[in-house]
């Protein structure tokens, strides 16, 4: 079992969850509740390991508050 860690985004529009695992291409995708997207990350990660284990081009170290006046 691996885990990876997903950034996740609300679209203003469509008002969809994006996701996606940062330095893994081809890791992305959307749903309509975080339930959803959860499943649908876990479907195209597992559809890409089966061509290999990937080398992951960058690695998520977490997120960053930035105050500005």
């Amino acid at each position: 079992m691996k885990v990876f860690s997903a950034v996740i985004e609300r679209c203003p529009d469509t008002g969809l969850y994006v996701g996606y695992v940062p330095g893994f291409p081809g890791a992305h995708s959307q749903g309509a509740t975080l339930d959803e997207l959860n499943a649908n990350l876990k479907e195209v990660i597992e559809m890409l390991r089966e061509e290999g284990e990937p080398k992951l081009e960058t690695e998520f170290v977490g997120i960053q508050n930035v105050v500005v006046a």
